[in-house]
């Protein structure tokens, strides 16, 4: 490692690499396309800073290039690059989708930056505007590459490198193998070095597997709340709709829940609000989808909440990969009924993945059956009287408010009946006749 670099690493307390960036880093230094595979949290994003660092000559134009799957991971890169690159005088610019396209451009022209990092969509439109140039490319870096190299994104990488010359070096990082990684040699037609240190990396935390009780969105827009009133308690709650994100945001609200959403259409700056605030604290929920979230490192972050339970494998992976960093301990809280429980354990059966049951009692979060389950009553049931009571309160304090409202309103007077006085006479003319007759 180049000594500026080290002295940087013994500055911020590193006491040695992990096992990712020991096995890459003479590969890499050496111009070699390489393949890493390594858990979430094991830095990845520093085991290719440092060894392509040191082939870049500031002031020689872009000659590292980038890739990453979301605005938030694009800026995250960018923020840990510039950091050790600025040590030796090299420029690093983000280019991402949701900024401001024009600014983007005039940053380029006039900041000369040696290192972009971008997101595949952005950065391909400025190379068909010719707006940027990979003349000088030296590496090109696909980060979180079981996501790019998937459906249309993969064809968008590949255009990509299409505009980099022949002798760039390829770079590709992920947590979880693919088919794509597998056969990347053919699809990019490189030599490729194949590094997988998942089970020799000790850089994750204990972290604890849970099984929580809701089976309505009601009652798990209901369980968020109660989450959120636990002590110390903040997570990413995963979703895999975005019609059910916004549903549970606005319940959450209502609630008064500390909570805010990343993702969708939501502009750069907002984006970078909600992050930044959620790294402070002062946000407790944040709700999220795979994409959004994707690779986001938030220090020591308590827990993972998945709302909606994931499809795949590599999904779980990925989300509960946020929580239990760097050593750190972690929760990962799956919301869902029998049903669920049932297909996510069938799911995740090849894993070491150990699940366990959960309850909320006293403002805490339990995996001991306390207070009524002593006497019999199960987790489920629990969890489910929980959440009727205080939907009973809530429908009961509704129904006041609206009597409230009705007493208002003044009762409209009743109209009189009149007698029927069709055929008046006719009737009158009978009974003087009846009369008559008993005489």
């Amino acid at each position: 490692m180049d000594e500026k670099l080290q002295a940087h690493f013994d500055e911020r307390g590193f006491k040695k690499q992990t096992a990712i960036q020991e096995a890459v880093y003479d590969a890499l230094a050496a111009g070699k396309t390489v393949v890493g595979i390594a858990p979430t949290g094991s830095g990845k994003t520093l085991a290719f800073t440092w060894p392509l660092l040191t082939r870049v000559m500031a002031g020689d134009g872009i000659q590292i290039l980038v890739l990453e799957p979301s605005q938030e991971l694009a800026l995250q890169t960018a923020h840990v690059m510039r950091e050790w690159a600025s040590l030796l005088g090299i420029k690093v610019q983000s280019l991402t989708g949701g900024a401001n396209l024009r600014r983007q451009v005039e940053r380029l022209k006039k900041g000369h930056p040696d290192i972009v990092v971008g997101t595949p969509g952005r950065v391909l439109h400025l190379l068909d505007n010719r707006n940027l140039k990979l003349k000088n490319l030296k590496t090109l870096v696909i980060d979180e590459a079981d996501d790019l190299l998937r459906d249309d994104t993969q064809a968008v990488v590949e255009d990509i490198e299409r505009h980099t010359p022949l002798s760039t070096q390829l770079a590709f990082f992920s947590a979880t193998s693919s088919k794509q990684l597998e056969q990347a040699s053919v699809i990019f037609g490189r030599d490729v070095v194949y590094f997988d240190v998942r089970k020799q990396d000790q850089s994750r935390g204990p972290v604890k597997h849970g099984l929580l009780y809701a089976r309505t969105m009601a009652q798990k827009a209901q369980m968020l709340e109660r989450l959120s009133k636990t002590k110390n308690f903040r997570a990413l709650v995963f979703f895999s709709s975005i019609k059910t994100l916004h549903y549970t945001a606005s319940r959450l609200k209502h609630a008064g829940v500390s909570s805010a959403t990343l993702g969708g259409r939501q502009r750069q700056t907002e984006r970078e609000k909600v992050m930044r605030q959620f790294r402070k604290h002062q946000i407790k929920l944040l709700l999220t989808t795979d994409v959004a979230a994707r690779g986001l490192d938030i220090p020591k972050l308590p827990a993972v909440v998945n709302y909606e339970l994931p499809q795949t494998v590599e999904e779980y992976v990925h989300r509960t990969g946020r929580t239990g960093r760097q050593g750190e301990p972690g929760l990962v809280v799956n919301l869902g009924d029998d049903h669920d429980f049932r297909d996510l354990k069938k799911l995740l059966k090849d894993t070491e993945y150990h699940l366990e049951k959960l309850t909320i009692d006293n403002r805490q979060l339990t995996d001991e059956k306390a207070g009524a389950n002593e006497q019999g009553e199960t987790v489920r049931h629990e969890n489910s009287r929980h959440i009727q009571k205080d939907q009973r309160k809530r429908d009961h304090a509704i129904q006041k408010s609206i009597h409230r409202t009705l007493d208002t309103f003044t009762k409209p007077k009743k109209k009189k009946r009149h007698k029927q006085r069709k055929n008046k006479g006719i009737r009158l003319k009978h009974r003087r006749k009846s009369q008559n007759e008993n005489k």
